[in-house]
């Protein structure tokens, strides 16, 4: 059976594995669904129609699942995804989806931390590290293995690449391509993120075709489009190229350039 503090209050409809423990004073929605092996330390809101996968851990005073604050909203049952082995610091706010049946969805492996804010309908891949007072607004997709430093402010609709490094009390206004390392306000692309790709295993032919993806994009002042053919007609067709065209020629907002 599930350890659950007596201060605790549970929704009759909660889903609660075996081996969960709720702490003292949390509160589980109805609708809530919480995984083998998660804790909740304290004072923990999981509201509306939530899951949490197993494994994680969920530090005091944060809310999952909170009411949207899109003004679009009109009711019905929107909620947000929680995946496995994420870690969830103090005061962080998730908040649900807009429309019924959608979900703001946040990986697995992830470590969100304190005072960090995901609004409405952002898409957190794996791995991903956002770290102090990050504010993310609505419709943000952050790709996996992306690290966010501290005091950062994501504008909505925009797009953070896989194993992009965006440096702390930047803030990005458009996407940040995968694989580079951005800072300021307005952000700048600083490199391309190295040590993140080295860390993350990627190989040397992988690294060394972003590094010249980076000179093209950045160093040689090509107008967009030119630039990104000049990467596919020249350059080793590695799956990080592949990866960083596609986000490219993808873009709604436009790159960081």
């Amino acid at each position: 059976m599930a350890q659950i503090h007596k201060t605790a209050i549970i929704g009759d409809g909660a889903t609660v594995a075996a081996d969960a423990i709720i702490g003292p004073y949390c509160t589980v929605s109805d609708r809530a669904v919480i995984g083998s092996g998660t804790e909740l330390v304290s004072h923990v809101v999981v509201a509306g129609n939530s899951s949490i996968g197993s494994g994680c851990k969920v530090s005091p005073f944060a809310v999952i699942g909170g009411q949207t604050q899109d003004l679009k909203f009109h009711g019905g049952f929107p909620g947000v995804k929680i995946g496995d082995n994420t870690v969830i610091r103090e005061y962080v706010t998730i908040n649900s989806a807009t429309n019924d049946g959608d979900f703001t969805i946040v990986g697995n492996d992830c470590l969100l931390m304190a005072y960090a804010h995901i609004a409405h309908c952002c898409h957190i891949g794996n791995h991903v590290i956002i770290a102090n007072a990050c504010q993310i607004a609505g419709h943000v997709t952050i790709e996996d293995m992306a690290t966010i430093e501290g005091l950062v402010g994501i504008v909505q609709f925009l797009r953070v690449g896989s194993m992009a490094f965006v440096g702390a009390m930047s803030k990005i206004t458009k996407d940040l391509p995968p694989y580079m390392i951005g800072h300021g306000d307005p952000l700048e692309v600083r490199g391309f993120n190295k040590v993140g790709l080295e860390r993350r295993g990627v190989d040397e032919l992988g690294r060394k075709a972003i590094k010249e993806a980076y000179r093209i994009l950045y160093r040689q002042k090509q107008p967009l489009a030119q630039a990104l053919d000049k990467i596919e007609d020249e350059l080793e067709q590695t799956a990080e190229i592949k990866h960083l065209l596609k986000f490219c020629r993808a873009s709604e907002k436009g790159i960081t350039r």
